[in-house]
């Protein structure tokens, strides 16, 4: 028979925790159409939810300079990886603004990193 000493024993069995961290919602599209006194935004995003507990729940429409001209938020999931496109109607963008910024965020982790900028025509 074998003997292990305990302190390798316990030292071979510790376990390293591993994360796993989805991905952050992804925009792959995004127009604005001037309607009324104000901009209908639409913005195409992609994520990999993963139920109610994870996924896209939101966007936002910024000026360059950080000031925010909207948030648009998604109340469910839409499928694993899916693309999908949502609106935002009545967003008042300053006169002589001609490019925004957009953001994504998901409710497992935040604001994505990633800043979309549409020029507006």
């Amino acid at each position: 028979m074998i003997r292990i000493p305990a302190l390798c024993f316990a030292a071979c069995l510790t376990v390293v925790p591993t994360f796993a961290f989805a991905e952050a919602p992804v925009i792959t599209a995004a127009k604005a159409v001037r309607s009324g006194m104000g901009w209908k935004i639409s913005v195409t995003l992609k994520h990999p939810d993963q139920g109610w507990d994870h996924f896209a729940d939101g966007w936002e429409v910024r000026d360059m300079a950080g000031n925010r001209l909207g948030l648009r938020e998604l109340a469910h999931p839409h499928g694993h990886n899916k693309s999908f496109t949502r609106s935002l109607s009545s967003v008042m963008i300053p006169d002589g603004v001609r490019k925004v910024q957009i953001r994504a965020r998901c409710s497992g982790d935040g604001w994505g990193a990633q800043v979309y900028v549409l020029t507006l025509e």
